[in-house]
């Protein structure tokens, strides 16, 4: 659903020298492989469209480390629409190795200050690196709560990615000597809860890598001669020309470092656990033509689909045989499972919403004109939908706001004569506090009408279905994703659709947040209460 919204994405590129030259450089050469990572952050766009940036290393220039970040998408951010700017851009850059980073936040959203990635700038060059990163750490108002303890310590963003520099700036100025930087990164994750992935960058050249233990954000790198690359979804790197079995997810609890000396090294940092992958990435963050943990994101909706189309013939309740009955997906990250549905079906899949990619994704606007936004973001045609039984297939139903005005739309508009509602997903009933902003239970709409696990009964969607405006709603059970994504179930982090967190803070700020539903507390306040209830125990 265009108002479920993600923090951001990560890549980085990174060539060797002395050990050859890559077949995927531009002309310019590998000393300014750093040309291809706006490419490459274009290709994980979707992850987050209000900030992007990058920073380059360079041994031959006086800024060892250069940083570009700002508020806007990558085109903006790096002037791609205007050749002579760019490529001013893109010398000043140059680089034999880049991180990258593109941004969606609750939180300062339209301050260039929050736009990664951060930049710590040193005297020692050992002390002096860049850094990005994705995902959200649970327990992060402890840790800030511990760095701010004697009061000589300062903050001046409210974000876990400057406490999270902080840390590594302060193990390296207790350091006397050049550190190992697996070393590091074990230490300050140690008291980590919460999940992420991340790029590093230091002025001596080296690249550190790294995802969190139980895998809950993505990582996707390819090692090839003297180069390496990394995103945080594998579309980037196929889009560079390697092929998909090149493509390797980067295992939990792992990280990669890459020295200018030593070459290319891949190290545990933290103890195995069981992987907990988000499962949205393949409901609908993910970018449908990537592959994440050895699984296809495009194969797992078509899978969706054909869960759906097996809840059709149970449910029983539209005429599938009618020739006015057609299935209509929500553009664009529906379609897949749509027209799986469509096919197993024997029921046409056609195009009844036009989406105007020129406005934008509706979380953009912050809220304030969500709405207004999501009636101006599709056309109904009505040429397909006057008169028809549209069996309407969304990924993900959350606030509602979405599917309100595009109902409303699809009725009075398009003409359509029934509206059936069909999710691909179970309903949302709890927050995420690993990095997608919904930190409330009261913000979704799911739990006004189930249970807080989730459970469904017919009596309960068909309630749900009058108040939005359709004739009738379904969503998939819990059961479904893990054979879509053909995972195991415990494989997934599935807490937002069952209450059940994989990390022992995640679940303590749920227990907060259902005794804070109702009363109106903001998600900022859940997060704050955490420190005071952990105090008093």
């Amino acid at each position: 659903m265009a108002e479920l919204n993600h923090e951001c994405g990560v890549a980085a590129i990174y060539h060797l020298s002395g050990r050859g030259r890559s077949p995927v450089c531009t002309d310019d050469g590998p000393r300014q492989i750093s040309r291809l990572l706006p490419r490459m952050l274009l290709d994980i766009q979707n992850r987050g469209q209000l900030a992007a940036g990058m920073s380059t290393f360079d041994p031959d220039r006086p800024a060892l480390l250069k940083t570009r970040r700002d508020v806007g998408t990558v085109t903006e951010v790096f002037r791609l629409n205007h050749r002579a700017k760019a490529e001013s851009l893109m010398k000043s850059l140059a680089g034999r190795a880049a991180i990258g980073h593109v941004r969606y936040a609750t939180c300062g959203a339209d301050d260039r200050n929050y736009a990664q990635p951060f930049e710590r700038r040193h005297i020692h060059k050992r002390k002096w690196f860049s850094f990005c990163f994705n995902g959200q750490l649970a327990n992060y108002t402890l840790l800030k709560q511990r760095l701010l303890a004697d009061g000589d310590h300062h903050l001046a963003l409210d974000t876990d990615t400057e406490i999270i520099l902080h840390e590594i700036a302060r193990l390296l100025s207790q350091s006397q000597e050049r550190v190992d930087w697996i070393d590091v990164l074990k230490e300050v994750t140690a008291g980590f809860d919460g999940a992420y992935s991340m790029a590093l960058l230091t002025a001596e050249g080296e690249m550190l890598v790294a995802r969190d233990p139980q895998g809950i954000k993505p990582m996707c790198y390819i090692h090839e001669g003297p180069l390496f690359a990394c995103a945080s979804e594998s579309v980037a790197l196929l889009n560079l020309g390697f092929e998909p079995d090149q493509i390797q997810s980067l295992p939990p609890g792992h990280a990669i470092l890459i020295d200018p000396e030593e070459g290319f090294r891949m190290e545990r940092f933290a103890e195995p656990e069981t992987p907990k992958h988000c499962f949205f990435e393949w409901i609908y963050f993910a970018n449908v033509a990537s592959t994440l943990d050895d699984r296809s994101v495009y194969l797992s909706r078509t899978n969706l689909g054909r869960e759906l189309a097996t809840a059709e013939r149970e449910f029983g309740r539209v005429d599938l045989d009618d020739p006015d009955t057609i299935i209509v997906p929500v553009p664009d990250t529906s379609k897949a499972a749509a027209d799986s549905m469509a096919y197993e079906l024997s029921i046409p899949c056609r195009e009844g919403l036009i989406r105007n990619r020129y406005a934008g994704r509706t979380f953009i606007e912050g809220g304030r004109a969500r709405k207004a936004k999501a009636a101006a973001k599709y056309t109904p045609l009505r040429e397909v939908l006057q008169g028809k039984r549209v069996i309407l297939v969304e990924d993900s139903i959350v606030r509602s706001t979405t599917m309100n005005a595009l109902l409303d739309r699809i009725r009075d508009v398009g003409g359509a004569k029934e509206i059936h509602v069909r999710v691909a997903c179970p309903p949302i009933v709890a927050p995420c506090f690993y990095g997608i902003d919904m930190s409330t239970i009261d913000q979704l709409i799911a739990p006004k009408y189930f249970s807080l696990t989730g459970e469904l009964d017919e009596e309960s969607q068909q309630r749900m279905a009058d108040d939005l405006g359709a004739d009738s709603l379904q969503y998939l059970p819990v059961s479904a994703i893990a054979r879509a994504i053909n995972l195991p179930e415990d494989h997934l982090c599935q807490a937002c659709v069952t209450g059940k967190y994989p990390t022992p803070i995640g679940q303590h700020l749920y227990q907060i947040a259902c005794d804070n539903r109702g009363t109106r507390v903001n998600n900022q306040r859940t997060y704050e209460q955490l420190a005071a209830a952990v105090a008093s125990e």
